[in-house]
């Protein structure tokens, strides 16, 4: 009986060799013979049908993680559905190489694909004693392993089954053809690119493939610098990982080592000395274990979705987003981004000192920078913590891209600007203020537009649009340059300058800028959504618009890469990054000099108190949505454009005495906040921390001239700077330090967001309201002075919504 239950563990041990031999007529010389070049006879159909079955076996690429990094080298997240990191062959040190061959495949070197030698001696081994013996060779169990990986990651995991399939003729037939890739592995590789491979390829427990992704994981360091008992100990977890994890079973995983550092011994690759140091040394693990490569743990979660978003829209990783997630969690790639952690640390600084994490008020802030004349962001933040369990302060969505957008307010008046001027406006172009011939639903005057004054496919039709400027209005009939229209963002005006323009011509300028919804649809025709912007889209988009002027014309479509390379080493093609220019310079610097007035003009909407540090010449544009449910500051210097977005992302709602970090934000007349008291200090804020220690560079002027570049300001505190590894960019240094003021008083002028008109003709013409709506206040300016006791000028109510 004991003899029988040992030729039974002979025939699971021959399997391919004996068993299928027995079942289609062969002997078993004929199936080991041709493996190893040995001469003899064989029956010619046994070598025939051995020789026929399919033997191709290429050692193909190894599912290895993929890194996507910040553009100062430090690692954003490391995508992968296997803990692999490939490293060549002179990258694993010599113990490493010798204790995995001796405990695996002592004669490696010596044998052909099949071990003769070995297999009589198991056979003999199994029969005689009551131990059980394997035979397969080294080359064997990497094609085994190989075979079963690949289907792993192909999905296929019935294939991946039947790759380690044992019994019955299913298994017979399977270690057969294993032999026959070995063959053709052996042929085509040296022993050594055999054993890198089995190296880069097995599994070592504990999430870690491959023995370099073992060494960091269990040591902390490289493969190059495992020692003797380093090395034993990985070589013996390879035989039970599941079982032999030094970190819960330390007695049962040494008991392995020293098992491997005897055979090494025996094996004359160290000496009996050796040997019993290593015995007696302690596990002496370093735990560094693997970090979660989802984005989710990432300090910079929002922007490395983003990334990983981009990617999915690249040709080069695949033909379908599902392809190219694949190769980015299997390929190895390396991922160089643009994005600046000191940046985004700036921004995530300046807007929770005004908007904090979970602030009771649930008042949400988000802001990005773009680099003009690249379409690189470079850095992007918000005040909540990435996280898919909805909270107070917490959010799974990229307020800076996210799905539906927001209304983006007058923001939207420098496409009515740019048109202006590439028809041939000048900036000093006097237009003059429509009357006041109606009244808003509020009772507030207001200019009621028909379509004789916004005629054409994106006018009004037969519609009526009651438009009111807020007090102080600019007196009817008087005339106000463009510049100066801009700066008091006049509603009045604008429409009128739409109208004559040509309110399609200015939708036009605005899809060519690139300006979209979130979900990546044209902005609606409507004329309000034209002239006031009433229409959603997304803070990426409308910062890279800005950042497109701000490069002198030069629109390049919003990216966060840099370059993909595989693991190889080979650069990837990037689809969707080439620039074009859309204006001229003359425009671009045209309207550069106006949006400046913004900043600068005491009148404008942000009153002149955001001029940045060291008078660095910037320039934007304020933009507040009906009811103040959306609040914006977006404007530029040369090196960045930057977008800030105050609102409420899940629930829009008027932001009306708000109390925020301290400081309550209010407003005579109803307690709306504008963008002038929030959106626009923080951008100020967020500018000055991220171009500190950067040289003041000037706009062009529009005669092409440029004034020379100044030094940075001064400031007390140290300047720390580290620029993209393969680009040219500004980068941050420490964060200013702004006092947010106490009070405010009120202002004496106001930007109005009037509703959309309703529609009653076929798409993309538009009717206005029959009645009209009170106008809303523009932004207040601040003073770190307790209010005069003045009496404010009369309001004529709360911001309209809009229909």
């Amino acid at each position: 009986m004991r003899v029988a239950s040992r030729l039974g563990a002979v025939f699971s041990l021959l399997g391919a060799f004996v068993a299928t031999a027995v079942a289609m007529g062969l002997i078993v010389a004929c199936l080991f013979l041709p493996a190893v070049g040995a001469a003899g006879q064989a029956t010619n159909g046994g070598v025939k049908l051995f020789n026929d079955m399919p033997g191709s076996f290429a050692m193909n690429p190894l599912a290895q993680q993929s890194r996507i990094l910040a553009s100062d080298g430090t690692v954003l997240a490391t995508p992968f559905n296997q803990n692999r990191i490939v490293v060549p062959f002179s990258k694993i040190s010599k113990n490493m190489k010798n204790a995995q061959v001796a405990i695996e495949d002592e004669r490696f070197y010596e044998h052909g694909a099949i071990d003769s030698t070995g297999l009589f001696r198991a056979i003999g081994s199994n029969i005689f004693s009551n131990g059980t013996q394997g035979a397969s060779t080294l080359t064997q169990q990497y094609v085994k392993i190989a075979i079963q990986n690949e289907a792993i990651n192909s999905g296929n995991t019935e294939k991946a089954k039947r790759a380690v399939s044992r019994t019955g003729m299913e298994g017979y037939v399977r270690k057969l053809q294993q032999l026959k890739y070995a063959v053709s592995l052996e042929q085509k590789y040296t022993k050594d690119q055999i054993l890198d491979g089995y190296l880069n390829l097995v599994y070592y427990g504990g999430q870690a493939y491959g023995v370099e992704a073992a060494a960091r994981q269990y040591f902390g360091v490289h493969a190059s610098e495992l020692n003797l008992p380093q090395s034993a100990l990985l070589a013996g977890i390879v035989n039970e990982p599941g079982n032999l994890d030094p970190f819960t079973n330390a007695k049962g995983a040494t008991a392995r080592r020293n098992v491997v550092l005897a055979k090494m011994y025996q094996q004359k690759m160290i000496t009996r000395d050796q040997m019993i140091k290593a015995q007696n040394t302690k596990l002496d693990l370093n735990p560094h274990p693997v970090k979660s490569n989802s984005c989710a743990n990432s300090k910079y979660a929002y922007f490395c979705y983003y990334v990983i978003d981009w990617l999915q829209k690249q040709p080069s990783l695949g033909k379908t987003p599902k392809e190219r997630m694949a190769t980015l969690e299997s390929g190895g790639l390396t991922i160089q981004t643009s994005f600046n952690p000191k940046m985004a640390d700036v921004i995530n600084k300046q807007i929770r000192k005004k908007i904090p994490q979970g602030n009771k008020a649930g008042v949400d802030s988000a802001a990005v920078i773009i680099q003009p004349g690249t379409g690189l962001v470079l850095a992007s933040g918000q005040n909540t913590k990435y996280s898919n369990s909805p909270g107070n302060g917490t959010s799974a969505t990229n307020f800076v891209d996210p799905d539906g957008g927001y209304a983006y307010g007058s923001t939207a008046k420098i496409f009515a600007v740019i048109t202006a001027l590439e028809k041939g406006w000048s900036p000093d172009k006097k237009i003059e203020v429509p009357s006041y011939n109606g009244k808003s639903s509020a009772g507030a005057p207001a200019h009621i537009f028909t379509n004789e004054e916004i005629p054409g496919r994106c006018g009004l039709g037969g519609d009526k649009w009651p438009l009111p400027n807020d007090a102080p209005k600019p007196p009817a009939g008087s005339d106000m340059s463009l510049t100066d229209a801009t700066a008091q963002s006049v509603n009045t005006v604008f429409a009128k300058i739409v109208g004559e323009l040509g309110a399609c011509e200015v939708l036009k300028t605005t899809s060519k800028f690139g300006v979209k919804d979130g979900s990546g649809r044209p902005i609606t025709s409507t004329i309000s959504s034209i002239t006031l912007g009433s229409s959603n889209t997304t803070p990426i988009n409308l910062a890279n618009a800005y950042a497109t002027v701000a490069s002198g014309g030069m629109y390049c479509p919003p990216r966060p890469v840099v370059s993909i390379k595989n693991g190889s080493g080979k650069k990837l093609k990037l689809s969707g990054t080439q620039c074009k220019r859309i204006v001229s310079k003359k425009v671009a610097a045209e309207t550069t000099k106006i949006f400046k007035s913004v900043i600068t003009d005491p009148k404008g909407t942000t009153h002149g108190d955001i001029q940045l540090d060291g008078d660095r010449p910037s320039a934007g544009k304020t933009g507040t949505e009906d009811g103040s449910r959306n609040l914006w500051f977006v404007g530029y210097t040369p090196q960045i454009a930057t977008a800030v977005w105050v609102g409420h992302h899940a629930a829009p709602k008027d932001l009306k005495n708000v109390t925020l970090a301290g400081h309550r934000y209010t407003s005579p007349g109803g307690g709306y906040v504008f963008a002038g008291d929030l959106a626009a200090p923080i951008w100020k804020d967020i500018m000055d921390g991220a171009l500190k220690g950067k040289p003041i560079k000037h706009f062009m002027k529009p005669d092409g001239t440029t004034p020379k570049d100044s030094p940075s300001p001064k400031t007390s505190e140290k300047t720390t700077t580290s620029n993209p590894p393969t680009y040219s960019g500004p980068v941050s240094g420490p964060a200013s330090a702004t006092t947010v003021p106490q009070t405010w008083q009120p202002s004496t002028t106001r930007t109005y967001v009037p509703p959309a008109p309703k529609t009653t003709q076929p798409p993309k013409t538009t009717q206005p309201p029959k009645t009209t709506q009170p106008p809303k206040t523009t932004e207040p300016p601040k003073t770190t002075e307790p209010p005069k006791k003045t009496n404010p000028p009369k309001h004529t109510g709360p911001p309209p919504k809009e229909k």
